[in-house]
């Protein structure tokens, strides 16, 4: 429904946005989120920089995983993906450092657009950064972005898995690994007791 309440107003102005996104109300913040990633989808080169920066700006108002899910792959994982790798790394990492919650959070999601691109690195770099995150929410992120690398590249997923078993959360471990044959789930799980 929401998106389709969207669909109505895709041309709103960054002001009118703003305003959503400064508003309490969660659905308002999310209908611009949705705008926002069409725009930038639509946008040309300058236009996606310029989204990208009004989101960064905007992280404060990005506070639910719902928010940050919807639009931190399209828009920061978008964006990033066309700069130069240090930029790229550099970004991400301070976003996984900080002591909100939802900016490490759009680090590691913002990587599922790297990983659809078969690109993997930024993942790999960024989920280990997060391992020892204390948030439930962290590690939910990461068990979904580790599952999605290990269904283009489970040899990745698995040597990732035999070089951190001792510091991988068991949700995030028994979320991972949750497609590979069970000999292989048995295996890692053994390993994490």
């Amino acid at each position: 429904m929401l998106r389709k309440i969207a669909s109505k107003y895709l041309d709103l102005s960054f002001q009118d946005l703003q305003k959503l996104l400064n508003d309490k109300i969660h659905t308002y913040r999310f209908v611009a989120l949705v705008i926002l990633v069409h725009q930038y989808k639509k946008g040309d080169k300058d236009l996606k920089k310029k989204i990208y920066n009004f989101y960064i700006k905007n992280l404060k108002n990005i506070n639910n995983w719902d928010l940050v899910d919807t639009s931190a792959p399209n828009i920061v994982g978008g964006y990033l993906y066309t700069q130069p790798r240090i930029i790229t790394k550099k970004t991400l990492q301070q976003l996984a450092v900080s002591k909100n919650l939802w900016e490490r959070r759009v680090a590691i999601i913002s990587t599922l657009f790297f990983i659809k691109q078969n690109r993997f690195g930024e993942t790999m770099g960024i989920s280990k950064m997060l391992l020892h995150d204390r948030h439930d929410l962290i590690h939910k992120a990461v068990d979904w972005i580790l599952r999605e690398v290990g269904k283009r590249n489970q040899k990745l997923l698995e040597d990732f898995l035999e070089k951190n078993y001792n510091k991988i959360p068991r949700t995030t471990l028994r979320y991972s690994i949750e497609r590979f044959p069970e000999k292989k789930r048995k295996y890692f799980l053994y390993k994490n007791r």
